[in-house]
């Protein structure tokens, strides 16, 4: 289901260009992710104002589907799911970390918020995405 592509004028590593991973999804999940673009909570437009056209130097998308999921936020260029919990996952403790542990089996990372942070402190949660980026990305 993973395969490695080149990035097509993409970000320069210290050799050349790094190497994207492209994980592949179940594809009966692509309405559903459209629908859930139509219908995101605010919290998942407030943080989607901040990283949409590369304002962080990095390619978000929204409800992105990957393997057998579908996670709010993600960079490929940055193998980044970013999940904002709410209410909703009081109930799902478990299958929420079973979903996440499955996911970073194929390396991706992850980084959690809660809706309530996002929606009443947005500029630290931004200052937080920028942070990993910094700790986890070389430059040139």
């Amino acid at each position: 289901m993973k395969r490695i592509v080149p990035l097509l004028g993409g970000v320069r590593g210290g050799s050349g260009f790094m190497r994207r991973h492209i994980i592949g999804y179940d594809s009966r999940l692509k309405e559903y992710a459209k629908f859930l673009r139509r219908n995101a909570t605010l919290a998942e437009v407030l943080l989607w104002k901040e990283l949409k056209g590369r304002r962080l130097g990095y390619d978000f998308d929204r409800q992105r589907p990957i393997g057998r999921y579908i996670v709010d936020l993600y960079s490929k260029d940055l193998q980044l799911a970013i999940e904002i919990d709410g209410q909703s996952h009081n109930d799902k403790v478990e299958s929420d970390a079973e979903r996440q542990k499955e996911l970073e089996s194929t390396g991706v990372r992850f980084l959690r918020f809660w809706d309530h942070d996002v929606k009443t402190d947005i500029a630290s949660v931004v200052a937080r995405i920028r942070q990993w980026i910094e700790e986890n990305t070389t430059h040139p």
